[in-house]
């Protein structure tokens, strides 16, 4: 009787963990339809404002995998790397999907040889067969050339940055679970075409975690002449692919936030509509309309010097003019660029009300308005600096 109970128990204990086991068995039995892979990073790429301005041209040549790993596996030498070789196409898949495609134009530098032979057998085909026009073959339009190139890759795959378990066993019954964590890292910049600055540097890092969990019975009956032995389990594993996808659309938000801090772009600004004034509005009874009664006014003439002669004042700026030309403020001095700050670990719950606005220093203004001139501030300091230092070579 005791070996018939400890038999049910394992088959329960066997049962609950096979349940995962049992849906990936009937991932076979009924294969899924194909579907359309979603970004990772969607919202944040369709919900970033549009651009003050029109589109950036822009040329992605290539985003290689400079890593040089392979797929990690045990006592054996695996061949296949560790990361995707054809990284460009989520760069190119971020750039066209950002502000819904308000952003940038990518132009194709990938395929460029596949590109220039079909241009070429166009025009070829025109010259044979458009010859005998009066104007002559249709000329073929121009390529478009980009302003800026994005350069970078997958330049780090760290295995086993984290691993760990836990397991427990009695009486022959046993259960573990294990998981495993990678991280992979992308760099991304932006290049002008015009002088060869790099305008932008972003480094991104993505989490790959792995996990194991199984169950396994291991029991001898009759003296040692029976054996029972079960096992099960599953594992799950997130796609290299998806991380690196995710990786990379965070480093294009970042990249577009970054240059709008550094003045490379704007932000376009929305209307705000004040819902309360408009109803007002409409609330208030029409004017009433008065009555136009014309009259008619004879005026003679004045003599010519009789008119009063037109006073002008001088309108006075008071404008720093160096101050000007460099943040693009009308201010006296360089005192009236300092506004009020306060470092976010000194912000005590009374200051909540006025620092409402911090930036990536963790320093809070009072407002969007004071942190950009605290921007234009820091920024007239280093030009101040560079100039003494220039003075002083």
């Amino acid at each position: 009787m005791k070996p018939i109970a400890l038999l049910l128990s394992c088959l329960l204990l066997v049962g609950c963990a096979g349940n995962a086991a049992q849906d990936s068995l009937q991932y076979f039995e009924e294969a899924p339809i194909p579907r359309v892979q979603e970004s990772p990073l969607k919202d944040e790429l369709e919900n970033l404002p549009e651009i003050d301005g029109k589109k950036i041209t822009i040329a992605v040549y290539s985003f290689s995998d400079k890593t040089g790993q392979r797929k990690p596996a045990d006592n054996i030498a695996n061949l296949s790397s560790a990361v995707t070789q054809g990284a460009e196409v989520w760069v190119i898949d971020a750039l066209l999907k950002a502000g819904n495609g308000t952003w940038f134009e990518p132009l194709e530098r990938i395929g460029l040889d596949n590109l220039v032979k079909e241009r070429q057998l166009i025009r070829n085909t025109r010259e044979v067969y458009e010859k005998e026009l009066p104007n002559g073959p249709t000329p073929l339009k121009p390529m478009k050339f980009a302003g800026l190139v994005l350069e970078g890759g997958i330049i780090g795959y760290d295995s086993n940055v984290a691993t760990g378990g836990l397991g427990a066993r009695y009486l022959g019954i046993g259960s573990q679970t294990e998981y495993r964590v990678d991280t992979v890292t992308v760099v991304i910049r932006i290049v002008s075409v015009s002088n060869g600055k790099v305008l932008l540097s972003v480094a991104t890092e993505k989490s790959i975690a792995s996990t194991r969990v199984g169950t396994d019975v291991f029991k001898f009956f009759d003296l040692g002449t029976k054996l029972l032995e079960a096992e099960t389990g599953f594992s799950l594993n997130e796609p290299v692919n998806y991380a690196v996808r995710a990786a990379i659309e965070a480093g294009g938000v970042e990249l577009i936030k970054d240059g709008e801090r550094r003045g490379l772009w704007k932000f376009k600004k929305e209307k705000v509509f004040d819902l309360g004034s408009i109803e007002k509005k409409k609330s208030e009874p029409p004017p009433k309309r008065r009555k136009i009664v014309k009259r008619v006014v004879t005026q003679t003439k004045p003599k010519v010097s009789e008119l009063p002669m037109p006073t002008t004042r001088p309108i006075q700026l008071n404008c720093h003019r160096e101050i000007f030309v460099v943040t693009n403020r009308c201010v006296d001095s360089v005192e009236d660029l300092k506004v009020r700050t306060r470092h976010v670990e000194t912000l005590k719950l009374k200051d909540m009300d006025y620092f409402k606005v911090c930036n990536k220093d963790n320093m809070c203004f009072g407002s969007a308005k004071d942190l950009y001139t605290h921007e234009e501030y820091i920024r007239y300091k280093t030009y101040l600096q560079e100039k003494m230092n220039n003075f002083q070579q």
